[in-house]
């Protein structure tokens, strides 16, 4: 204590907060700021220089200032640009599809029902092959008299699937 009041400094007691207020401690090693905020004014600072030497490179068209390029490597400047892409907010239409919009608007669709029963089905709703929705129960084409012909489906499926192979006839000698 006796060394304080002859140098006329006071030491602070406890930790210093950053000076930018981020909620962290500094030191007085980093200008009483915390790390990033510290590397975060060092990186800005070396950004200021290449930009000066790069706007009095393209003003004298000379390379005495190369020397303040230098300084600055390629792992602490890492900046990626992405591709630019336009949008617009209105999509053009055709005059065949923007009359066809305007002269027919959307019916309001009624509850989902099952064909057969008439039953409300809603999100449960099974849609069969033949093109129509059902409940649980006349789900099954064999319960609701479906008229999709499953067997030549099947078989025109198979055809498709494993096409007919014929080899070359042989020449007899």
């Amino acid at each position: 204590m006796e060394s304080s009041k002859e140098t006329g400094c006071q030491a602070r007691e406890g930790p210093i907060l950053c000076i930018n207020n981020c909620g962290f401690f500094g030191s007085a090693a980093t200008m009483n700021m915390c790390s990033k905020c510290h590397k975060d004014m060092v990186l800005k600072q070396q950004q200021a220089q290449f930009a000066a030497a790069s706007i009095e490179n393209m003003v004298n068209g000379s390379s005495s200032s190369s020397n303040l390029i230098e300084p600055l490597t390629a792992d602490v400047v890492n900046v990626k640009a992405k591709p630019v892409v336009l949008k617009t907010d209105s999509p053009q239409l055709t005059p065949d599809l923007a009359s066809s919009q305007s002269s027919e608007p959307k019916p309001k669709e009624g509850p989902n029902r099952c064909t057969t029963c008439r039953k409300r089905v809603g999100l449960t709703g099974f849609s069969c092959r033949c093109g129509d929705l059902f409940c649980s129960v006349h789900r099954y084409s064999d319960k609701h008299e479906c008229p999709f012909d499953y067997r030549s489906a099947a078989q025109d499926a198979i055809a498709k699937a494993n096409p007919l192979v014929k080899a070359d006839k042989l020449d007899k000698i």
